[in-house]
Parts: structure tokens; C-alpha cells; sequence
């Protein structure tokens, strides 16, 4: 089954490169494009896709407000942001919205590629080192979410210590190895956990690791 994704850029140029990048590849359908966020929102009820592919900067409506929106509606669309800047203060707040990821604007096509392979997969795209960066510019403004802390102490020792993992910056195959299961085992806690504390996906664990002090900056690896 193809993998659907909605483009969506104020620029025609840059949908018109990405769409050529993504119609070569067999395993991808481009279901539309979108040249500002409100486009964004409404083909994406329309055309229902797996992956949005969200430009931050736009006008009518924002990457970060539209993908707000997105999230709230029930989209199961995962979303990833586009940007020039990987430490624009919009990337944190399109990360806190509800986004799986992003991309800078120059990555290579191979990369964009695995970007939205590996959300369409359920997995999130956010680099550990770019993880801390994020926090450490933007730490003043992270709230305590004591009913999260909460939610913690319902998890067991093991999805404590896979999240704990997880927001080091290891991958499914590296948890595995560092305790010694299989990836399915990794998976099957990765997606109790994410059920327990009524999370979307990876990155949000992360965040909310960092935001309840399980995982503190000078930890992180």
C-alpha cells in the first residue's frame, strides 16, 4: 500500500521539486499540494493522507497553527515540518503542536525519503542532538505537567526504563540491544507506554521525559 502525502508550501518552486522527488518512488503517492495552512487543513480532510509534508512559515495560516489543527481534528496524518532554520522557535512550537518531526529545507532527497517512511511507519523523526538543542533554547517555556507525572508512577519498570532509552536518543534496535529483547518486545512497550500516558508518538514521549525530569539535558546522550 502507498504511502499518501499532501505537500504543502507557499513556494510552487519547492512543491514542484518535492513532488518530482516523491512520484519516482513507487511506494508514494502525492495526493495534493497546498500553498498555505488553511489549504493544508482542508485537503487533508479530503484527501486523507498519511503524511503532510508542513512549510512553517506561510501566510493565511502557519505550519504550526495548521498542524494544530490537524492534531486536534482527529487527523491521523503525521506531520512533518519543513524550515530553514533548524532552531526556529516555530519547529518547537509545530513539535509541541503535534508534529513527528522535521526537516530542513536542503536535505537531500534520500533523506526526505526515509523522513516519511519512517513517520508513515508510526515512528517519529527527531534527532537526539536536535532533541536537546530544542530543550535547552526553549526550557523557560516547557510547563510541568504534574498529571503526567503521575501518569509515569501507572507504567511498569520496564516502559520506565524504555522511555528513559527512548528520550536518550536510541533507536527501536538500540533499546533492544541495550536491554537485551527483541525490537517487537522494544515496539509492544514503546506503544503501552504511549498508550498509558495519551501520547501521539516518540516525540512527544520525549518531550514530556524531559518535561517530568525523567530524562534531564546533562543525562541525555
Amino acid at each position: 500500500m502507498s504511502i499518501r502525502v499532501l505537500i504543502c508550501d507557499d513556494q510552487a518552486l519547492v512543491r514542484a521539486g518535492f513532488r518530482a522527488i516523491l512520484e519516482a518512488q513507487p511506494d508514494i503517492e502525492v495526493v495534493g499540494e497546498a500553498e498555505n495552512g488553511a489549504e493544508a487543513v482542508a485537503l487533508a480532510e479530503r484527501r486523507s493522507p498519511g503524511v503532510v509534508l508542513m512549510d512553517i512559515r506561510m501566510p493565511v495560516l502557519d505550519g504550526v497553527e495548521a498542524t494544530r489543527r490537524l492534531v486536534a481534528g482527529g487527523s491521523p496524518a503525521r506531520i512533518l515540518v519543513l524550515t530553514t532554520f533548524d532552531l526556529d522557535e516555530y519547529v518547537h512550537a509545530a513539535i509541541r503542536a503535534g508534529a513527528s518531526g522535521f526537516l530542513l529545507k536542503d536535505v537531500t532527497p534520500a533523506k526526505l525519503l526515509e523522513a516519511i517512511r519512517i513517520v508513515a511507519a508510526g515512528d517519529a523523526l527527531l534527532a537526539p542532538s536536535v532533541t536537546r538543542r530544542l530543550l535547552e533554547r526553549f526550557a523557560a517555556s516547557l510547563p510541568q505537567r504534574d498529571v503526567s507525572t503521575e501518569a509515569l508512577a501507572g507504567l511498569t519498570a520496564r516502559e520506565t526504563e524504555v522511555l528513559r532509552l527512548l528520550a536518550g536518543g536510541l533507536s527501536n534496535a538500540e533499546i533492544a540491544a541495550e536491554l537485551v529483547v527483541s525490537e517487537a518486545t522494544v515496539k509492544t512497550h514503546i506503544s503501552s507506554l504511549l498508550r498509558k500516558l495519551g501520547l501521539r508518538d516518540r516525540v512527544q514521549a520525549v518531550i514530556l521525559a524531559y518535561e517530568t525530569g525523567l530524562v534531564t539535558l546533562g543525562r541525555a546522550q
